[in-house]
């Protein structure tokens, strides 16, 4: 291995952004917006385009936690923006408000059915919890389809179905409280608390799962926890067509298209379901086939759009997705962060320079490397390297 010199430690925000406190990164303020329900009508998606060509810089985000985020939006334009969120009902009363109402929804809810009622029940007992100072990151899953869906998304508060009941369950537990849909919104509440009360958030970071690593679940959890069902493939489904976002970003002019088709239901797996949808014609950057290599590749803003990224990196992740093997996955990231995929991944690669990189094989961004000072050439020359030694 070639020694160098370690690449500057990346900088830990510790939150994540919102509407009403963006964040700066390298192609301007990022602004995210949390859509109630993670559905926008017909007449908001087509607006919060509009916002991101008129504002922005025509780019938009979709979070794995199903949050849209517009790129580039200036100082000077950012009050525009949240008066043209406001008028559309997408605005909180404040930042803290907006942090707190951190839930993730299965997509495949129904009116009226027991994940929309739960979600709607937590969404108001959030924003009555106004004493509640969560950290930044901490957030809900409500995830009680037929099968649970979610359980490989970030999340610290689990509601989500275990054969005939509804657990609770703290992240990183294997066991879970049996609740109803009238009980449910108010114990993940306590069990908010109970994370708090515990020193879960010292100095007002920290999560569920780190928390459990040095203590155990509250001892009335002890219903076991059923298995993730797996993650839907792209195509038509019972409540419209699953679409995929390339690296999870869209142009805002492709946005604007698909919501002329149906509403958008955002999902955390860099796809859209749009309502009532079949046989979408081909749009820029939008992957109709559920066996494009893209898919399996994850791959961050990358330089200049992120101020902590050493190098660019979709351009490589273009390259690279035709050789990545089938049923793996490649990180490409632009810090040792690893935002894109903050879990172990078979094969990643961490810009530590311009166009320079590391490979890890079973790990995290963060990780120690297999191979250090890969160049970006190199790697689309031989891309087979990315495999060796596995």
């Amino acid at each position: 291995m070639t020694s160098k010199s370690p690449p500057a430690t990346p900088k830990i925000y510790g939150w994540c952004p919102g509407a009403l406190r963006p964040m700066m990164s390298g192609d301007g303020l990022v602004v995210r917006i949390r859509a109630p329900l993670g559905r926008l009508s017909q007449r908001q998606a087509e607006a919060i385009a509009a916002l991101s060509r008129q504002y922005g810089n025509g780019l938009i985000d979709l979070s794995a936690r199903a949050n849209l985020q517009l790129r580039g939006i200036s100082a000077e334009t950012h009050d525009a923006v949240i008066a043209g969120l406001k008028a559309l009902g997408l605005l909180d009363q404040d930042a803290a408000t907006e942090s707190r109402r951190n839930i993730l929804l299965t997509p495949f809810w129904q009116e009226d059915n027991l994940s929309h009622e739960i979600a709607c029940r937590l969404e108001r007992a959030l924003l009555a919890a106004k004493d509640l100072q969560l950290p930044g990151k901490f957030g809900f899953v409500v995830d009680t389809g037929a099968a649970p869906l979610l359980q490989n998304c970030a999340a610290d508060i689990r509601i989500e179905r275990s054969g005939a009941e509804i657990l609770l369950v703290a992240d990183g537990a294997q066991l879970g409280l049996p609740v109803t849909v009238e009980t449910a919104a108010d114990r993940a509440i306590d069990l908010a608390r109970w994370f708090l009360d515990q020193g879960g958030a010292s100095k007002g970071r920290g999560r569920m799962q780190a928390l459990l690593s040095r203590r155990a679940a509250p001892i009335a959890h002890s219903s076991p926890r059923s298995s993730s069902a797996p993650q839907p493939a792209l195509g038509n489904t019972a409540d419209g067509q699953l679409v995929g976002l390339e690296f999870g970003q869209i142009t805002a002019k492709t946005f604007a298209a698909l919501a002329k088709i149906g509403p958008l239901r955002l999902t955390p797996w860099r796809a859209l379901l749009v309502e009532g949808a079949r046989d979408i014609a081909p749009l820029p950057g939008v992957i109709l086939d559920a066996t494009d290599p893209r898919l399996q590749v994850r791959a961050c803003t990358g330089a200049p759009g992120c101020l902590q990224a050493l190098s660019a990196t979709r351009d490589l992740a273009r390259d690279l997705a035709p050789f990545v093997p089938k049923g793996q996955t490649l990180h490409i990231s632009g810090c040792a962060k690893g935002c894109a995929h903050p879990g172990s991944a078979p094969l990643t690669l961490t810009a530590t320079a311009a166009d320079t990189f590391d490979l890890i094989h079973h790990g995290r961004a963060s990780d120690h490397p297999l191979r250090e000072t890969l160049s970006a050439s190199a790697l689309r020359t031989a891309p087979q390297i990315l495999t060796e030694g596995c």
